[in-house]
């Protein structure tokens, strides 16, 4: 009998709930004399929820058709066709958002602001790629990511920079992540979605400056193959980390190498490894030497850029609101006579304390200290790092691609001469 009458009592609210969604609001709305004004009801978009979902979907099957492509087929033009159509879908109808690059500062936000509520698809288009980075390489890049595409169509006459010029510009996406992620962190701004060349030009409603910044990346593209994703593109970093490690991994040919050479000079981004040739091992007292002047170079440029990108802690908080509004406060004379700023209005109309403001922007500004030597230790740390494979020979038989910088394109494999066919044979 209780759990008949707990059931029935369950039956009741559960209909209850149901024709409150039906409702309709059957007296007047309240009056208040402040002005107030209740405000309508709102449903939850139906259709926003359903293109969310269908966005999760579409981004996974197209991961996987990409992985199947370049794994199993090893089809580059399988992998382009692939790459127009996420291209037309992530980037024209979908508009280049959400996408896993601006996602990073949504994940830092969440982690230090618990007042922040971050989408279920920012979690997925942020983690998704990286699961299939960690089992199938950067296959995310080879045609999924739209910016990518858009990059890859006008890849004409891609020309090589040379090792140490890669070396070099490639040290920029590591700065940029981590400007992105102290912005972030602070509460700052979102620089990547700020400066993004590519989705304006996907909404038709950028800036002249970012359309600008987009013409020459774009033009660039066609003598530089994929500037931003070398260069600049700050997720790029994390998916170069991870597909390190990656499980299985696209590969020149599909059997051993036969050192044709004809894939020598295929690759426009400079990811495949050259053979090293073997000889005779160094002398012990040449790789203790190499060894300890590693571990006095790596923890030398740590400090180093911890400390120099420490001292740069108050330019960089700059651009923080609460610190910018502070040093208004400050210096009224700056003005020079003209109107005052909507920030300095509203502080007036919010009857918010001086002191409260200088307080807040205090706190930013130590964030911004303890944040820049964590940035600064982390530039130091890759430049140490890159500075210490120089030292390093690693010997190698075959050509291969480079887990970290391979974007798993396919170019390559059109220029080897063995195929899938005479290996079964």
């Amino acid at each position: 009998m209780k759990k008949n009458a707990v059931l029935l009592i369950l039956i009741l609210v559960l209909t209850i709930q149901l024709l409150n969604v039906y409702g309709v609001q059957r007296f007047p709305k309240p009056e208040f004399e402040s002005g107030y004004v209740q405000p309508d009801t709102l449903q939850p978009d139906t259709r926003a929820e359903l293109l969310a979902i269908m966005d999760i979907v579409v981004l996974t099957v197209a991961l996987a058709v990409i992985s199947w492509l370049v794994l199993k087929k090893r089809s580059r033009i399988g992998v382009f066709c692939t790459s127009v159509l996420s291209l037309v879908y992530f980037g024209f109808y979908r508009e280049g958002c959400v996408c896993s690059i601006g996602a990073i500062q949504n994940i830092t936000l969440a982690m230090f602001d618990e007042n922040y509520v971050i989408p279920l698809t920012v979690i997925a288009f942020f983690v998704i790629p990286l699961i299939f980075t960690l089992f199938f390489g950067r296959t995310f890049c080879a045609g999924v990511c739209p910016f990518g595409a858009i990059q890859d169509l006008v890849s004409y006459k891609p020309q090589k920079l040379g090792t140490r010029l890669n070396a070099v510009l490639g040290l920029i996406p590591y700065l940029y992540l981590g400007l992105s992620i102290l912005y972030a962190a602070t509460g700052t701004d979102f620089i990547i979605c700020r400066y993004d060349p590519f989705v304006g030009i996907f909404r038709f409603d950028a800036s002249f400056g970012m359309f600008l910044f987009a013409g020459i990346l774009l033009v660039s593209g066609i003598f530089i193959a994929r500037p931003y994703c070398r260069f600049l593109c700050p997720y790029g970093v994390l998916l170069n980390f991870i597909s390190r490690f990656s499980w299985r991994h696209m590969t020149i040919t599909p059997a051993a190498c036969i050192k044709c050479r004809l894939c020598e000079d295929s690759c426009p981004y400079d990811a495949i490894d050259m053979p090293v040739p073997g000889k005779n091992p160094e002398d012990r007292a040449i790789t203790l030497r190499k060894l300890i002047l590693i571990c006095l170079l790596v923890p030398f440029f740590v400090l180093l850029g911890g400390y120099s990108t420490s001292r740069l802690h108050e330019t960089l908080a700059g651009v923080n609101g609460k610190v910018h509004l502070a040093k208004s406060l400050l210096e009224p004379t700056t003005n020079n006579g003209q109107p005052e700023t909507f920030e300095i209005t509203a502080f007036k109309s919010s009857g918010k304390p001086v002191s409260q403001v200088f307080s807040e922007a205090s706190a930013v500004i130590r964030q911004f200290y303890i944040g820049s030597w964590i940035l600064g230790c982390f530039i130091g740390l890759v430049f140490g790092i890159i500075l210490a494979r120089q030292l390093i020979i690693a010997y190698q038989a075959d050509y291969t691609p480079n887990k970290g910088t391979c974007f798993s394109c396919m170019r390559c494999v059109d220029y080897c001469p063995v195929t899938p066919e005479e290996v079964k044979s």
